[in-house]
């Protein structure tokens, strides 16, 4: 058969998969929390493998549209936030049947909307666009061997250190005073999700007439051999899976996620380390003023060695690898200096953007903009012109580089 999984690949995806389901059955023995880190475990793995056959990384997806105003990948994400917030929205009436301030469904990701939060959405942007890949997208690719992204990953570690040292100064200055805002407090459940489900619709059809604009048309479909047409197994596991799946999946992973665990989000466990390596270290503040009562993509001293973030960012790598090595995605290659270069700078940035914005592209604007929460999108909104200042610093190194 064209196209056909050679074993190796095979053999290797089938232990990575029997090694998450059998820590996940280790977990879900351990006392207290073990079925939810179970849980946790399978919906990473999961969302690594929908991450990693979609193509959903943030960056990627809005460089197509602005480069070659291809829309299918934003469009995904369109479709993924429309599917979160419809289940989003239908959860919080059971867990929260009034939504009146000032109470806030338990742990979603709704932030303090201030300038702050605007930094930080604009500084991630920036990092995003000079290492080359948002944190979700380089944890997904350290499955397909992409040997750049530990730096980035190390890079997002030391930002967030230089973020809790910025934390205090930031908090007094603006983040104390800011208002937590959140559309069902001020438009009810049912006003909240048609307000959302409609600024969606019109970005939507903003990006189809933007796309058909540039081509005349819609962009073809990835081209396949007449004998992989129609073979299920290659469309599920060699073919990339259309923006509009990737998005659906996305959305649904979201709310089965909130419901049964937390919701979505990847910094978390890579800042809980961060600080409590700090703190160690004595580099920190004694205290971080009213960092631990906001929601989010929370950090804290490490004392114990699984977190619900950690097994999902742990599972997230792993079904990204699975996947890849079936897809034969998995193509392991040296980094250059300033490829290495590129990704450490991004990544502090990502990471000190991050910590004070309280999440990145997943848990701040993904699962934000999903719970209804003004900080979701005031991210994104400050995230998009801070991509493009990355990208255009990106192409000048490259330009130098070269003369």
């Amino acid at each position: 058969m064209a196209g056909a999984i050679p074993l190796a690949p095979q053999l290797a995806a089938a232990l990575i998969v029997a090694a998450v389901f059998a820590f996940g059955a280790h977990l879900s023995g351990l006392p207290g929390d073990g079925r939810v880190l179970a849980f946790s475990l399978l919906a990473g793995a999961a969302f690594g493998i929908v991450l990693q056959r979609s193509r959903f990384c943030f960056l990627c997806i809005t460089r197509d549209f602005i480069d070659q105003r291809d829309a299918r990948g934003l469009l995904g994400l369109v479709v993924a936030l429309a599917v979160g917030t419809a289940g989003y929205h239908a959860l919080f009436g059971a867990f929260l049947p009034v939504p009146a301030e000032p109470r806030l469904p338990p742990g979603a990701h709704i932030g303090p909307v201030s300038w702050v939060l605007a930094l930080g959405a604009l500084v991630f942007g920036v990092g995003m666009g000079i290492s080359g890949s948002c944190i979700s997208a380089h944890l997904y690719r350290l499955g397909e061997g992409a040997l750049a992204s530990p730096f980035a990953l190390l890079g997002a570690a030391i930002g967030f250190v230089l973020g809790f040292a910025s934390w205090n100064t930031l908090y007094l200055a603006a983040v104390q005073q800011a208002p937590v805002l959140w559309l069902p407090h001020h438009l009810g459940y049912g006003g909240s999700l048609l307000l959302q489900l409609g600024l969606l619709a019109a970005i939507a059809i903003w990006l189809i007439r933007a796309q058909r604009k540039r081509h005349g048309a819609a962009l073809p479909a990835q081209a396949s051999s007449p004998a992989e047409q129609g073979d299920i197994w290659h469309a599920v596991l060699r073919a990339r899976w259309p923006t509009y799946v990737g998005g659906i999946l996305v959305g649904s992973v979201a709310v089965i996620a909130y419901l049964r665990a937390a919701p979505l989000g990847v910094t978390a466990e890579l800042g809980s380390l961060a600080r409590t390596a700090a703190a160690s270290q004595g580099w920190l503040p004694s205290r971080l003023q009213g960092l631990d009562a906001f929601a989010g993509c929370a950090t804290v001293i490490k004392e114990t060695l699984w977190s619900r973030n950690g097994v999902f960012v742990l599972a997230l790598v792993a079904g990204a690898w699975a996947s890849a090595l079936l897809a034969g995605d998995f193509r392991p290659r040296r980094p250059t200096l300033s490829e290495v270069g590129r990704n450490l700078a991004g990544g502090i940035l990502m990471g000190w953007g991050g910590m004070i914005a309280l999440g990145c592209t997943v848990g701040t604007l993904l699962s934000g903009i999903m719970a209804g929460a003004v900080s979701g999108w005031v991210f994104a909104l400050f995230c998009i012109p801070g991509i493009l200042a990355g990208l255009a610093l990106r192409k000048l190194g490259a330009r130098q580089a070269r003369t």
